[in-house]
């Protein structure tokens, strides 16, 4: 039976399998899935819902039989579907750190633990008192899933994260790539997972994830050719195609979380920013993930009963004239409080700036433009110049959202032209796990600009006063003890 938000979409005539590849993105709020030609054209998609589970703030978690094993199980059926014959590769990509216990059929028996639950953080229960700014305790998220799995149910066949669950319900090998199991911090050494550690924990190393190497076959689907490679990472697969591979590029995924990669030329570390190696040679990112996303954004529509999510409606004009472009508050959208650059759960949420005169549209238009502060902060602080975001992920296909974003900066927004940039990054994967690709060096050829908004004068202007607030305003008020 399929889901009645269910979507897929295909040519009324099947291109032939053989020459396609298929990328699944297991994202916050649905799985989406695309069948992509060898030219990089997407030939399928489909998208099947699921809920988010976050009952209080410091919760968030997925039904993992529903989202991670079922869920890509149909969306590559939908897709598969719109083929001739059976494509040459699948890869899963998802959001990291993630894990939940499965039994010997894979079959999870936990919930879905997601980054950022306090199941999972030093100031969890059981946990030390986490100190605001305390970037490297994140990276040691996974461990503490572990840790936290390990005791919910002790003795299982498997702990595994989301990729490995949708790998596994797929071709039977919970395979991650040689990315995803950095995802792990500590418990990984050279490459491999650390046998020391992992006996510490009362684990053993069959009981985890099988690590791929990237681009390389982890099983095949049954009764099928096609190769299944190792569940990947959907910011890397993000990039793979996202065209931004020149220096003062901004990679911005609008996903449920806002995640923000500015290309450099050289190694540059910024305390409370994340730098890693692009997949261009020679460049460099640098960066990180915020709460200031769908998830923000789109709680703050729900309250106000503004604009849908994928609204066309432009912001700028609707019931915000021209002359009303200094009458708009000012958010800090920290509804789960803060990732990068604050590294600090304990944040809240304010409005500031409302008077009896505003309405909602005034009040989601500063959602909007507190997503373009955090692009404008997360940029400044990593003291490159930037030239223009490239943005992608569902939140990209809302103009609404995109104009106040390039108000916020002052910078052009180029969406791309494929908003399921991670399935398509895992296409592109997929291709090289079939043996289609060696490297990444036609990736470039994939990545298209769907359009191109550029910032307005007068909104800008008044943007850049709020930014100021903004700024002056700080990370805002810690949540009482």
């Amino acid at each position: 039976m399929s889901h009645p938000d269910e979507q897929t979409a295909g040519p009324s005539t099947r291109p032939p399998g053989a020459r396609c590849t298929i990328g699944i993105d297991v994202g916050t709020t649905a799985v989406k899935a695309v069948a992509v030609d060898d030219e990089g054209r997407v030939v399928a998609r489909a998208r099947v819902p699921h809920r988010v589970i976050a009952p209080t703030p410091d919760v968030l978690e997925h039904d993992a039989l529903w989202a991670w094993r079922r869920g890509p199980r149909r969306a590559l059926a939908l897709v598969s579907g719109a083929l001739d014959g059976p494509a040459a590769g699948v890869v899963i990509s998802s959001m990291v750190p993630s894990i939940t216990a499965v039994d010997g059929k894979g079959v999870p028996r936990l919930p879905g633990l997601l980054y950022g639950d306090v199941r999972a953080r030093d100031d969890g229960p059981d946990g030390p008192v986490a100190r605001p700014g305390d970037h490297g305790g994140e990276r040691e998220e996974g461990r503490r899933m572990l840790e936290w799995a390990v005791s919910e149910l002790p003795g299982q066949s498997g702990y595994w994260p989301c990729q490995a669950v949708a790998t596994h319900a797929l071709c039977g090998v919970p395979g991650v790539d040689s990315a995803t199991s950095t995802s792990f911090g500590s418990l990984m050494r050279k490459g491999r997972w650390d046998g020391d550690v992992l006996a510490g924990l009362g684990v053993t190393e069959g009981q985890l994830a099988t690590i791929v190497p990237l681009g390389q076959v982890a099983g095949t689907l049954a009764n099928s050719p096609t190769v299944v490679g190792g569940g990947s990472i959907d910011a890397f697969c993000e990039q793979i195609v996202s065209g931004a591979v020149r220096p003062g590029d901004v990679l911005v995924i609008f996903g449920a979380t806002l995640v923000v990669w500015v290309v450099a030329e050289e190694w540059i570390e910024v305390e409370g920013l994340t730098s890693f190696p692009s997949t261009v040679p020679d460049k460099f990112m640098i960066g990180g993930p915020s709460n200031a996303g769908a998830l923000f954004v789109d709680w703050v529509r729900s309250v106000t009963k503004g604009p849908a999510r994928r609204s066309k409606a432009p912001s700028r004009p609707s019931d915000l004239r021209a002359s009303d472009s200094a009458r708009v508050p000012v958010w800090l959208p920290y509804l789960r409080g803060e990732r990068t650059p604050f590294h600090d759960p304990g944040l809240l949420a304010s409005l500031h700036g409302l008077d009896i005169a505003h309405g909602p549209d005034a009040v989601v238009r500063a959602s909007y433009e507190a997503s373009g502060f955090v692009i404008r902060r997360l940029v400044e602080r990593s003291g490159l110049q930037a030239r223009r975001i490239v943005a992608t992920g569902g939140g990209s296909r809302s103009v609404a959202w995109m104009e106040a974003v390039a108000d916020a900066t002052g910078l052009p927004v180029d969406t791309v032209a494929v908003p399921e940039g991670a399935a398509l990054g895992a296409a592109f994967l997929a291709r090289m796990v079939a043996g289609l690709e060696s490297d990444f060096q036609v990736s470039g050829s994939w990545a298209r600009t769907g359009q191109r908004i550029e910032p307005d004068p007068a909104w800008a202007a008044a943007a850049d006063r709020r930014y100021r607030l903004f700024e002056a305003l700080g990370p805002g008020t810690p949540s009482p003890d």
